[in-house]
């Protein structure tokens, strides 16, 4: 498992759990491969501990070949969860230097044909920590998983840090998937009028709860609730009372209840909203069965089984 970095002061215990959901939804972001805490949770224990709190099933993100592998073959035997696979922006120049960006993407574009992948991401373009000698290396690889994700009838999930403009240009050139999703969306009330207009998903996370997170909120509001969706990107940004220590799943409803509580709706009204939401994108999570055993195929498992 790989692990977060700890960070100098941060509380490192997980919080309690919140009170359970009236009606379930899905995380429709995470990253179980990643650890955090100064008691790691397993896999099992964080789909148990969802599963406690009305968190039905979850999308598990890879970012690179690595985590798009081990995402691919956990979906494949765990009921609750389904995958996106893609190298990430940032990775992509990574292996644009090396002379892999074009292989990476054949992988990518094999893994998107397994069982139970329901997604090409997290893909899309960061103007924040790349620079300009990168950004050709992150459109070439954007591009090319929205071909993906097209040729394969798949949802694609986007990655979008201060690049707002560029993104929204490359998506109205090449032309989107029918299922578009700003995952984390960081944007304005205008930049998410524009998604709307489009029929593009807009996914809030943790971030929606924060203070000084106005503009989110506006742009929560200036949108249709069918396309809204909910999300963890555990274990990072847990949502207050909590922020800054570790993330998972089972944290969901802390911001879903935000969410309700700014849109002045019940939460069970907007979750099952938002859970309908959630399978018109994905699809069901039982619509294609996980398999009884174990995979043993090489390179799938580097971060350990469920246990």
């Amino acid at each position: 498992m790989r692990q977060r970095d700890k960070g100098a002061g941060r509380d490192l215990s997980y919080p309690p759990l919140p009170d359970p959901l009236g009606v379930p939804v899905y995380d429709n972001h995470t990253h179980l491969e990643i650890g955090d805490g100064d008691q790691s949770l397993t896999v099992a224990e964080q789909l148990d501990r969802a599963s406690s709190v009305g968190v039905r099933g979850v999308i598990q993100v890879g970012g690179d070949l690595e985590t798009s592998r081990w995402s691919a073959a956990m979906a494949a035997r765990e009921p609750r969860m389904l995958a996106a696979v893609a190298i990430h922006p940032n990775e992509a120049p990574v292996y644009d230097a090396a002379g892999t960006l074009d292989d990476a993407l054949a992988e990518i574009a094999e893994l998107a044909t397994r069982p139970r992948v329901v997604a090409i991401g997290e893909t899309g373009l960061d103007f924040f920590r790349t620079g300009p000698d990168g950004h050709a290396s992150q459109l070439r690889s954007f591009e090319a998983h929205i071909e993906i994700a097209k040729r394969n009838g798949l949802a694609l999930q986007i990655h979008d840090r201060d690049a707002h403009s560029a993104v929204i240009e490359t998506l109205l050139r090449v032309g989107a998937p029918e299922r578009t999703v700003f995952h984390c969306f960081s944007g304005d009330a205008e930049m998410a009028r524009i998604l709307a207009d489009n029929g593009w998903y807009l996914s809030f996370a943790g971030t929606v709860t924060f203070k000084n997170a106005q503009n989110l909120r506006e742009a929560l509001a200036a949108v249709p609730r069918a396309l809204l969706l909910v999300e963890t990107d555990a274990p990072f940004l847990t949502p207050a009372p909590f922020r800054g220590r570790p993330n998972a799943p089972y944290l969901l409803p802390h911001t879903l209840r935000a969410m309700a509580d700014h849109l002045e709706t019940d939460v069970s009204i907007l979750a099952t909203q938002i859970s309908s939401n959630t399978e018109l994108v994905y699809g069901r999570w039982d619509t294609e069965p996980v398999t009884v055993a174990e995979t043993t195929e090489p390179g799938t498992r580097p971060f350990g089984g469920l246990a």
